[in-house]
């Protein structure tokens, strides 16, 4: 129970992270954003993120450490990116 509790956790800032990188009109992301909707559609990208999340959630359900770990670095790689987008924003 607590693996799928921190994956939910690290969900939920993933998510947010997610929406403030599309919402920040960055040239590099209004390209990326533009590749996807012609492939996914307008919310493409939220739908891999949510599958994302429902996987980990599954795999920690079935009591894999390993899945709690890949997330978390996923996270922690996310992070790193949304800090380096805003913080060369000029």
């Amino acid at each position: 129970m607590m693996f799928i509790f921190i994956i939910f956790i690290c969900g939920i800032a993933n998510f947010t992270m997610h929406k403030a990188m599309l919402e920040s009109n960055h040239p590099l992301i209004t390209d990326a954003r533009t590749s996807f909707n012609r492939l996914l559609g307008p919310y493409g990208s939220y739908i891999l993120e949510f599958f994302m999340l429902a996987a980990a959630m599954i795999f920690a359900n079935m009591g894999m450490l390993t899945a709690v770990i890949f997330y978390f670095i996923y996270t922690l790689a996310n992070g790193a990116a949304v800090w380096l987008l805003f913080s060369n924003k000029h």
